[in-house]
Order: C-alpha cells, then sequence, then structure tokens
C-alpha cells in the first residue's frame, strides 16, 4: 500500500511529495544515499532527512513539515537590548566612529564591540531587536539628543522661501534679474 501511494507521488504537482517519493522509490531499490542525492541534484543530508522521516512517520513524511526553526535564540538579552537603545541615543563618535550618524551595520558593530552581544549581528538583528523594544529604526539623525536648550529649535529644517523649490535636492535656485523666472546655479546678486 505505501509503495502504491509513493508510486502516485510521482504524479503530484507538488514538488515536495514529488522529490520525497522519487528518494523513497530510489532508497526501495536500495541505491545510497549519496547515489540519490547525486541523480536529484540535492545533498546527500536530503536524501537522509527523507528516508528518516518516512521510517519514523510513514507517509504523513509526504506532507511538508514547517521550515521555521524550532527556537530561536535572542541576540540581545533585555539588559542589553535596553543598553543599544541608550546607545543609539549617543553619537557615533562618542564610540570611536567618523560619523555622526548611526546605520544599523555601525550599530551592530558598535555593539559587539561594547559586549552588549557576544557574537556579530547584522543590522537586520539590530532592526528586530529594537522592535522588540517597540522602538522602529528611524533616520539616525532623530535619534541623536543634546543637552543644549536650543537643540530642538536648531534641528527645524529651514527652507528659504526664495531659494529652496520642492524636488530641486541641494541645488540653489537664484531670481535672474527681470525676477520672472528661477535660473539654475546663476550668480547672487
Amino acid at each position: 500500500m505505501e509503495h502504491e501511494a509513493l508510486e502516485a507521488g510521482l504524479r503530484s504537482k507538488d514538488a515536495f511529495v514529488l522529490r520525497r517519493c522519487q528518494i523513497l522509490l530510489a532508497s526501495a531499490r536500495g541505491q545510497s544515499p549519496p547515489r540519490i542525492a547525486k541523480s536529484l541534484g540535492c545533498g546527500s543530508q536530503t536524501v537522509r532527512n527523507a528516508i528518516h522521516a518516512f521510517d519514523e512517520r510513514g507517509l504523513d513524511a509526504l506532507v511538508a513539515g514547517s521550515s521555521r526553526p524550532k527556537r530561536t535564540h535572542a541576540a540581545f538579552e533585555r539588559r542589553s537590548a535596553e543598553a543599544l537603545k541608550e546607545m543609539l541615543h549617543h553619537s557615533p563618535r562618542e564610540f570611536g566612529e567618523e560619523t555622526s550618524l548611526w546605520t544599523l551595520a555601525d550599530a551592530a558593530e558598535v555593539s559587539f564591540e561594547e559586549g552588549l552581544s557576544e557574537r556579530r549581528v547584522s543590522g537586520e538583528t539590530i532592526r528586530a531587536t529594537l522592535l522588540r523594544l517597540g522602538v522602529r529604526w528611524l533616520r539616525a539623525k532623530r535619534w541623536i539628543s543634546s543637552p543644549d536648550p536650543e537643540y530642538a529649535r536648531k534641528k527645524q529644517p529651514c527652507l528659504k522661501s526664495s531659494s529652496w523649490r520642492p524636488g530641486q535636492g541641494a541645488r540653489l535656485l537664484h531670481r535672474s534679474q527681470d525676477e520672472s523666472s528661477f535660473v539654475p546655479g546663476a550668480p547672487v546678486p
């Protein structure tokens, strides 16, 4: 009965079922896992996993399980995650970086150097850790604060009504002599 079910699985539209049936039928013919792997273009461990799953669960091994890890390990414990959050409120220059704005990669590197994580982590791990704390990663300039009482006022955008227009990037536009049009790069009178 199992053999017939495996033969029927060779006509399945599900690639997982098809591959498992191919592996199991080849194994039933006495082929070794490395030889099956070579003929099907997969890894030997994939073949061994299929055979072990079939031995344990029978035909239920033809149903794909979850690919999620059984358990995860947080790169930052609660205390070190809070320390990471606090670290990002300071300038990267305080930690020997050449820039004044944090990037995820810089935060990952400095967190390892400061001993907040046991191993080097990616920027995405930093993002996920902050999200776990209820913080979304925003542009770094919003994170950095200053003891200067005028800091908030100084960080407000400064737009000069006659010299900047949306969509012009960093270029300044200056009025021409007749004041009717803007000329890019014209000298300031």
